[in-house]
């Protein structure tokens, strides 16, 4: 008999926080860095006679998110009661889309095994309230081995988009670039920040497994994974997990697990829930977006980071792997096309960006909106160079000391000292000679045939170079000393 093998049938459900300043169904601000329990009022505490009021810049989102993940808006689109008791869900029960959303039909690209291009279908995007923070007083934090629990209702009714997909992905490795593509995608809309960090952007995976003689595993949806790692890990984790009960002749039971970071496993929570616990919900009406609403948030809608990276590649000449770095990040792809605007070089520009720009950014922990150096400094940095004024590696001494001083260039190539159009002429000249007659002895054995190899003489070169601060241009050196030593 041959081997048993297994396919991973894998979906994800990916809840982002969208970008406006007021909650979902009320006034309240969605600063998270309020005080506990400030951001409030009966709307969002389901208090008794409180009526939810759709905010319409959540609705824009929403299409936006949608939009970037090739979705279809739809003309009409219900909310409905989920009802649950939970300590995080003030009113008993969540508003949410559920069945009729707001967008469907839509997919995100992303590498199989073989490194094809592959669809990922995303089913739909809808609309609902988040539940609040519940805060542990164990010392990591978590639910277990805490003695005590409060609630911060600021997050209640915070906007969400969730993000459903279809049961597509065969790995944690296409998982993982799914929810990286998703995330890059909505943060290029406008509509939502996605920070991981922040709670604005948290996975959810229903995973499965195909058996080669047929057998199916019964679906398994794991919870409370924040970061890209996170979800690969307990996706293979749970591969592994459900793989092993099925070679024994197991079943896997349907249930909702948590995955347990520290750890490194995913844990029982509850068994799936089967019975149906939606109704409509009776103090909101249908959401109707007519053709001009659409329009309106289409025209709103930015490049996208493939189509801008593969402009970057054909009418720029970058590399796709330049393009993809560069393209990662909106703010920097607009930092690149302002220096290009400003007249610098694609090629030349793009590589101090990805080099020198993110290079000191990284190391300064700043974002781009925050670099010191506009994008017009730059462009001009780079066009010294193209002109000569300026060598490379003097144009990165100025680089470095305008960003660890916040100076200007002019002031800073005058700061070091620098001589734009390097040194040459009678000035490299005198340099020369002042190094031949500082080195008599090189200058004798070079001068008796003995360099054959020209050691002594990139010795000398070395030492002009030196003497002249690195202004001096290696080809205007070696034809200098070459004239001088023949003398």
């Amino acid at each position: 008999m041959s081997e048993l093998t297994f396919t991973p049938v894998i979906g994800i459900e990916i809840h982002i926080r969208l970008k406006t300043d007021t909650k979902i169904f009320c006034a309240c601000s969605t600063d998270t860095d309020a005080p506990a329990n400030t951001n409030i009022c009966p709307v969002c505490m389901g208090l008794p006679g409180s009526l939810p009021r759709l905010n319409h810049n959540v609705v824009e989102k929403g299409m936006l998110a949608g939009m970037a993940l090739h979705c279809t808006v739809q003309p009409r689109s219900l909310f409905f009661r989920k009802s649950y008791f939970y300590p995080d869900l003030p009113k008993g029960h969540q508003i949410s889309q559920c069945d009729l959303p707001v967008v469907a039909d839509g997919y995100i690209e992303v590498h199989d095994a073989e490194g094809k291009l592959k669809k990922i279908r995303v089913n739909h995007l809808h609309l609902e309230e988040d539940a609040a923070a519940m805060h542990h007083s164990a010392s990591d934090g978590r639910l277990e081995g805490a003695s005590t629990s409060y609630v911060d209702y600021n997050r209640a009714g915070m906007p969400l988009g969730e993000i459903v997909s279809e049961p597509d992905i065969s790995s944690s490795a296409e998982a993982v670039e799914y929810a990286m593509n998703l995330q890059r995608r909505v943060r290029y809309a406008g509509a939502s920040d996605a920070d991981l960090d922040k709670g604005m952007m948290r996975f959810d995976a229903n995973v499965s497994l195909k058996c080669s003689d047929g057998r199916w595993g019964r679906k398994v949806e794991v919870k409370n994974m924040n970061s890209f790692r996170a979800l690969e890990r307990a996706i293979e984790f749970e591969i592994k997990r459900q793989k092993k009960i099925l070679q024994s002749g197991g079943e896997v039971l349907q249930e909702t697990r948590h995955w347990n970071d520290a750890k490194g496993v995913t844990t029982a929570s509850r068994v799936k829930e089967f019975y149906r616990k939606f109704i409509v919900e009776p103090d909101l009406p249908p959401l109707i977006v007519n053709q001009e609403w659409i329009d309106r948030v289409t025209a709103m809608m930015p490049e996208m980071p493939d189509v801008r990276a593969n402009r970057y590649v054909h009418d720029m000449g970058l590399t796709q792997e330049a393009a993809d770095i560069l393209t990662d990040d909106k703010n920097t792809a607009d930092y690149f096309e302002a220096c290009v605007k400003a007249g610098a070089n694609p090629v030349r520009a793009a590589n101090w960006v990805r080099t020198e720009v993110l290079r000191v950014l990284n190391e300064m922990q700043k974002k781009i909106s925050e670099f010191s150096i506009k994008p017009e400094v730059l462009a001009e940095i780079v066009r010294r160079v193209d002109d000569r004024k300026l060598s490379t590696t003097q144009a990165k001494e100025v680089f470095d000391y305008m960003c660890a001083n916040d100076s200007g260039l002019d002031d800073a190539v005058k700061k070091l000292g620098i001589t734009e159009g390097g040194v040459a002429g009678n000035a490299l000249v005198e340099i020369i000679a002042n190094v031949i007659k500082a080195n008599p002895d090189v200058l004798a054995e070079i001068q008796s045939g003995k360099d054959t190899k020209g050691k002594k003489f990139k010795f000398l070169q070395g030492l002009v170079m030196k003497e002249s601060k690195g202004q001096a241009k290696p080809q205007e050196v070696v034809e200098a000393l070459t004239a001088a030593l023949k003398q």
